[in-house]
């Protein structure tokens, strides 16, 4: 196997909290080990347009703390064909390009696994994904600050709701994962949880909803984005006409959950899988994920990573069940 000299690393997909983070432990690594670093700004799409930019200890000096990306992100339907991948080769060929660290989510390790096949260059990937969705790692970078971002949301709800006797039907993200709903509607107090996870039993909402504390003021029901009810509104017209005298409104909480200043734990798993990655590809490690289980360093071969139906703990919704009464 040649000698790695050159690592490039891009950010791809929607964006999450940490991923500055990862950047800087991947670039400030491969300079400890005396490796060039090329950073390729907006993803994939830049890699086909060539947007390539040498990083130093400066370049990720302050960067820490900011959510977002530096590097920029995109999503890129050019990559998915043969052409645009020998495009984005072409162009790491050119910079001397001789390894390469992925950090996004499950669209970005689909596109590297696919790549890793075609083109012998070696690439490893950092989990970075507000919905905490793939296998091979406890947590993705981004989830934890998601989540409390949620949770400081749903606490301002709270406030009003009580305030004026309210049903609030709380939106977050989560289209094929309820991972955020469950641990934030237990975290905030909700009288209920809609995943995709779980069939959606619009009968069993109003069991719930019939069965709760009369006299209690506010009640909060959790929905996971996309949900096959029809997501909010859907669920929300549905409550309005079995339950006429709810006061009952509807929140997205939208794109708030992906900005914001890292928590502890997101820098933190940043930073360890950052400097595992550039070590793994230095140990010969090749189409894997590099993750943290049981709070060990895990690699996890791209295309177990992104198989994301990951089981929900049905201890979780027997939780919300027994403290929502």
């Amino acid at each position: 196997m040649a000698q790695i000299k050159n690592i490039g690393v891009f950010t791809s997909g929607g964006d999450a909290p940490g991923m500055n983070a990862a950047i800087r432990a991947v670039v400030r690594t491969a300079l400890y080990y005396d490796l060039q670093v090329t950073g390729i700004r907006r993803g994939y799409e830049g890699m086909i347009n060539g947007e390539m930019i040498p990083m130093d200890r400066k370049s990720v000096g302050n960067i820490i703390q900011r959510g977002g990306t530096i590097l920029k992100t995109a999503r890129s339907d050019a990559f998915k064909t043969p052409e645009g991948r020998k495009k984005a080769y072409d162009h790491l060929v050119e910079h001397k390009i001789d390894a390469l660290i992925a950090i996004g989510g499950d669209g970005t390790f689909t596109g590297a696994k696919v790549f890793g096949k075609e083109y012998d260059i070696p690439m490893v990937g950092l989990p970075c994904t507000i919905d905490n969705d793939l296998q091979g790692t406890d947590f993705t970078i981004g989830y934890d600050t998601a989540i409390n971002t949620v949770i400081d949301a749903v606490d301002k709800i709270r406030d009003t709701a009580e305030s004026h006797d309210r049903l609030f039907i709380v939106e977050v993200m989560g289209r094929d994962s309820g991972l955020i709903a469950l641990r934030t509607g237990i975290a905030a107090g909700a009288e209920a949880i809609i995943i995709p996870e779980t069939k959606t039993d619009i009968m069993a909402l109003f069991d719930r909803l019939d069965r709760g504390r009369k006299d209690k003021s506010s009640k909060i029901v959790m929905v996971a984005e996309a949900e096959e009810a029809g997501g909010a509104f859907e669920i929300g017209r549905q409550v309005k006409e079995k339950y006429p005298n709810y006061d009952t409104r509807i929140s997205i909480l939208g794109h708030i959950q992906r900005g914001g200043r890292p928590s502890c734990m997101d820098r933190v798993l940043a930073s360890r899988v950052g400097v595992a990655a550039v070590e793994a590809l230095l140990a010969g490690h090749r189409n894997e994920m590099v993750g943290v289980v049981h709070n060990e360093i895990s690699y996890t071969p791209f295309e177990s990573a992104i198989k994301h139906h990951v089981d929900i703990n049905p201890n979780f919704l027997k939780i919300v069940e027994i403290l929502s009464l």
